[in-house]
């Protein structure tokens, strides 16, 4: 559970130990903000996958389904700087489908937490095959890091791209080519 005491005392610490005044005027409500920021910005620690990932039978349906261009924004556990991107969804149904919303939902959920791109992406994929069941199901994230572009080594184009296959699209290379043309049409 968020401490909202704790997030506002954090900040007034940051504000103080780069050497700034928390009592100027620009910085009177700044700790306060940032507290309410960073409830916000990890909000998905209070949501559960479980509640969202409601699932409706389709026996019918057994072809590609793909939900590119979902937008996220998280933080680096190793920084707490900012991250953000997209990620794109594909999965091939097994009598189940899933509202579209969900997928959108289930990426808030994980990326609303300090996160790593790469356990970002697996977690997706992972609760994709655990809840909706599918015959397999593909995940590709594409990620901007602050933590390389505004520190560091400051390279201002680099981005990262991190994939998780599961089930046929493992076992199937013409499933996952399929699933990765229709990311780049």
């Amino acid at each position: 559970m968020q401490d909202y005491s704790k997030l506002k005392k954090a900040a007034e610490l940051l504000l103080e130990g780069i050497g700034e005044d928390k009592t100027r005027e620009g910085l009177l409500e700044t700790s306060e903000r940032v507290a309410k920021a960073w409830q916000f910005w990890t909000k998905g620690y209070e949501d559960d996958p479980a509640s969202i990932m409601k699932t409706f039978k389709n026996p019918s349906f057994d072809q590609l389904i793909v939900i590119p261009k979902i937008d996220y924004y998280s933080h680096c556990e190793h920084h707490l700087a900012a991250f953000y991107g997209q990620v794109h969804i594909g999965y091939l149904p097994n009598g189940k489908v899933l509202g579209v919303s969900k997928f959108a939902r289930l990426v808030e959920i994980y990326a609303r937490r300090l996160q790593i791109q790469e356990r970002l992406t697996q977690q997706i994929a992972e609760d994709i095959m655990k809840y909706l069941e599918p015959q397999g199901v593909g995940v590709v994230v594409k990620g901007i890091h602050l933590c390389m572009r505004s520190r560091g080594i400051e390279k201002q184009n680099a981005e990262m791209i991190t994939s998780v296959m599961l089930g046929k699209f493992r076992s199937v290379p013409q499933l996952r080519e399929e699933f990765l043309m229709l990311l780049n049409s």
